[in-house]
């Protein structure tokens, strides 16, 4: 299998196999969202153990400054900050706790954007080794699918009919793979920023995690608090894990 495939069909595995979390809110409401908030906790860890055990070692591995590489990481976090509130995009997996307002556009958009990096970042880490490629396609995963579930109900209770939220989703998930594939064409263009570019990469999976995964969470008390932590705690671990088992 050529790495194009391999790129090419993560960038899928990330974008348009994880659309079933959406279709799944269409199937099951409830059985969505009980799933969506356990998947965060898994995502939340994931997310920071890509960005710490893969992501910014790969960076620093490279033929760029330590502090270069700190300033990208930096960078990643306060671009995604201002991006999300350029697009007044934020990303609310609770619906009930959420101020919806008919923003669906700027949500396609924004979310159209971000796969679109998702998937620059997912051809880049491939470039760098299997492992590292493997691991952000995983915390790009397991984000991606209490996202649609979260986009998906945001358009539904703004009114759309199912086959449009389908298809408006279905095309902002389709932006990974153009991003996978344009990552992979303009390789050798890109190759001397890849350090950059996995770095600010790693900020904003970062700022993910804390800034929008982990607040979802804080509100669990009690044995479901636990459940959570745990859960988390397998998301680090399974990028660990991929980082040990799978070569260079």
């Amino acid at each position: 299998m050529t790495l194009f495939l391999i790129i090419l069909i993560a960038s899928l595995v990330g974008s348009v196999v994880a659309m079933l979390g959406g279709i799944l809110l269409l199937i099951n409401e409830a059985l969505a969202k009980r799933l969506s908030i356990y998947l965060l906790s898994f995502a939340a860890g994931s997310l920071m153990a890509a960005a710490i055990f893969e992501l910014l070692p790969e960076s620093l591995a490279g033929n760029v400054s330590e502090s270069a590489i700190f300033i990208a990481f930096v960078t990643g976090i306060i671009l995604f900050y201002i991006l999300e509130k350029l697009l007044n995009f934020y990303h609310c997996h609770d619906q009930e706790k959420c101020d919806i307002h008919d923003f669906s556009l700027t949500v396609i958009i924004g979310d159209a954007l971000h796969n679109f990096l998702d998937g620059i970042a997912i051809a880049l880490s491939f470039l760098i080794s299997i492992p590292t490629g493997i691991a952000t396609t995983v915390a790009v995963f397991f984000h991606e699918v209490p996202q649609e579930i979260s986009d998906f109900g945001i358009l539904l209770h703004n009114g759309y009919p199912r086959w449009k939220i389908l298809k408006y989703n279905l095309a902002a998930a389709l932006m990974t793979p153009a991003g996978a594939i344009l990552g992979y064409i303009f390789r050798s263009a890109l190759e001397p920023y890849i350090p950059i570019v996995l770095s600010i990469t790693a900020g904003s999976f970062i700022y993910i995690s804390i800034s929008d995964l982990i607040p979802e969470l804080r509100h669990k008390t009690g044995v479901r608090e636990f459940a959570h932590i745990l859960i988390m705690i397998l998301g680090i671990f399974s990028i660990w894990l991929i980082g040990t088992l799978l070569p260079e």
